[in-house]
């Protein structure tokens, strides 16, 4: 097994508490460790540690759920209470403030307004919003709800999921003649390209460019940037594209990322 760097223990410096630390390299190993698990052995030599002590971490790891044992093969894997604790940071509650620093770079390099949407039954929510410094006439106030089929935020996350054309209709009852057929080639050119666009259909000269987010392989929510129709030529639709896929990789909180560009 080989560890990652960063799960090895440190040589230079001595945590505060030498039993916790080693609980928290062997729970990284066991994270590492894949479906397959880890045996005992093969993480105390990946961690240079003697057997004896990671048996004892691990069965600390164990009493908490953290770390579970494969009772065929003896291999020892990441336990149910570290996958919820990850699902609990990453939950729709803390995405706001753990995506705002992103969200903050994105508008002040794009000069736009940017949103954080997630989806909720068939509409879009907005979770968040950074204002650039010219202001651009959005109704988009956090918590408002826009049709998912009709907004770049819900067009992306509706294509990464894979909507097809029956399951799309769900998202359109009610909506205005012409939208589905509308939204369901937004979502196809979406598949295509790698990121959602709206024209001016929620609000006269407003266009959007959006994005997913993914955990896990599965989207989660989306970003999307703002402007003023004028301003939103495909070309710079393009260019937008570009920048949240360069700026937003070092800035997500791990366990969120973008997909395939």
């Amino acid at each position: 097994m080989t560890i990652p760097e960063t799960t090895q223990p440190a040589s230079t410096a001595t945590s505060p508490v030498e039993a916790i630390d080693r609980a928290l390299v062997v729970l990284e190993a066991l994270a590492c460790g894949g479906a397959q698990g880890v045996q005992l052995a093969d993480l105390a030599a990946g961690l240079g540690l003697n057997k004896t002590t990671v048996h004892r971490s691990l069965a600390a790891l164990k009493f908490r759920g953290f770390a579970s044992q494969d009772p065929a093969s003896g291999a020892y894997l990441l336990g149910a209470a570290a996958v919820a604790l990850g699902d609990r940071f990453l939950s729709e509650d803390n995405l706001p403030a753990l995506l705002h620093p992103a969200l903050l770079a994105l508008s002040t390099a794009s000069g736009e307004l940017v949103h954080l949407g997630v989806l909720s039954g068939t509409h879009i929510v907005y979770l968040d919003k950074v204002e650039p410094e010219r202001s651009v006439r959005v109704y988009s106030a956090v918590g408002r709800r826009n049709p998912a089929a009709t907004t770049a935020l819900g067009r992306a996350l509706l294509a990464a999921r894979g909507t097809d054309r029956a399951s799309l209709r769900g998202y359109t009852v009610g909506l205005a003649d012409g939208v589905e057929e509308r939204a369901w080639h937004a979502l196809e050119a979406a598949r295509d390209r790698g990121y959602a666009v709206e024209e001016r259909e929620n609000e006269p000269d407003i266009s959007c460019v959006a994005v997913p987010l993914f955990r896990s392989g599965q989207p989660v929510a989306a970003v999307s940037i703002t402007a003023p129709a004028e301003r939103m030529s495909p070309e710079r639709v393009g260019e937008l594209h570009s920048l949240i896929r360069s700026t937003l990789p070092d800035l997500l909180p791990g366990g969120l990322g973008l997909g395939a560009a």
